[in-house]
């Protein structure tokens, strides 16, 4: 799955929104989630010096954009802490980083 292609109920499913919770998400509750979307998107474009639409040359980053909204979800914040950064994420945008000083 590209980037571009992550949905709403791409990232309700990610969470484990079961499906009479995704036929009933609420218009806060789908802002919500874009927003955990958005974030996501934007740090991870952050993180590599990528562009957004040179995100969808790497599929992988796809889970990361998922694994994110998680952790926000889990966290209802986000948080960057080098000293804690989730592994799989750290790794796999290093992979892709093109920003490296």
């Amino acid at each position: 799955m590209k980037v571009s292609e992550i949905t709403i109920e791409d990232v309700a499913q990610h969470l484990h929104y079961d499906e009479e919770t995704m036929d009933n998400l609420t218009d806060a509750e789908r802002k919500e989630l874009e927003n955990f979307k958005r974030s996501a998107v934007a740090f991870v474009c952050s993180y590599t010096g990528l562009k957004e639409d040179e995100l969808d040359a790497h599929e992988d980053i796809s889970l990361v954009i998922l694994v994110l909204c998680q952790d926000m979800y889990d966290n209802r914040c986000l948080y960057v802490d080098k000293n804690n950064i989730n592994f799989m994420v750290q790794t796999t945008l290093d992979m892709h980083s093109v920003n490296l000083i």
